[in-house]
């Protein structure tokens, strides 16, 4: 078993008209065994900008801390909020001056640009690597079977509650084909003026 999938895990990040979501599976384990149905995979950087850690889960919340301890440190600097794509470029530093040594997880973002509220999503790989999306993102070990589903369920331009509907579904049936994630599911849809944040009864077995 790759170190990747250790934990279990799988995220989504999905793109709407004007409002972009992210969703994840609850359960932390250690390989086949399920310890925790609790676990956060995903953090607020941003009023308007949320990340997804799927991985190893000690790196999770290393480079999480690494991540804030940065960012705070650019908007004391630069004395504004910082947009999606500059920690899109500070998350990849961060991972890239690692590169010998890396941190297990793949990092997304899926986030509203402060200003000008337009959607964003990229993900990447351990060494930082950016992938920018336009329609989706997708992590964790579920990550084969999500990519068919996204592809299958997504739509340009979806409202609110299609764009819940379609992660929702897509969350749920890829964890139904994954041993190792799901056992509940968290959705957060990001809009200009709130965050709406859902949890998902799953199979439980």
């Amino acid at each position: 078993m790759s170190i990747m999938d250790y934990n279990g895990g799988a995220l989504i990040g999905m793109k709407g008209k004007d409002c972009v979501a992210i969703a994840t599976d609850k359960r932390f384990g250690i390989q086949a065994q399920t310890v925790s149905l609790d676990f956060t995979k995903v953090f607020q950087i941003n009023p308007h900008t949320y990340m997804g850690f799927p991985g190893l889960a000690t790196d999770i919340f290393t480079v999480y801390e690494k991540i804030m301890f940065r960012k705070r440190l650019y908007e004391l600097k630069e004395n504004r909020k910082i947009s999606p794509k500059a920690l899109a470029s500070l998350v990849s530093n961060l991972l890239y001056e690692n590169r010998f040594s890396p941190f297990f997880v793949e990092p997304m973002i899926v986030a509203l640009d402060e200003v000008t509220l337009e959607p964003y999503m990229c993900d990447m790989d351990l060494i930082g690597c950016v992938n920018k999306s336009d329609n989706f993102v997708v992590g964790g070990t579920s990550s084969s079977q999500l990519y068919g589903l996204c592809e299958a369920l997504w739509e340009p331009d979806m409202e609110e509650d299609q764009l819940f509907e379609t992660i929702s579904q897509a969350l749920v049936s890829a964890c139904n084909r994954d041993a190792i994630s799901g056992w509940g599911a968290k959705v957060y849809i990001i809009k200009k003026d709130k965050v709406i944040v859902r949890d998902i009864k799953t199979r439980m077995d």
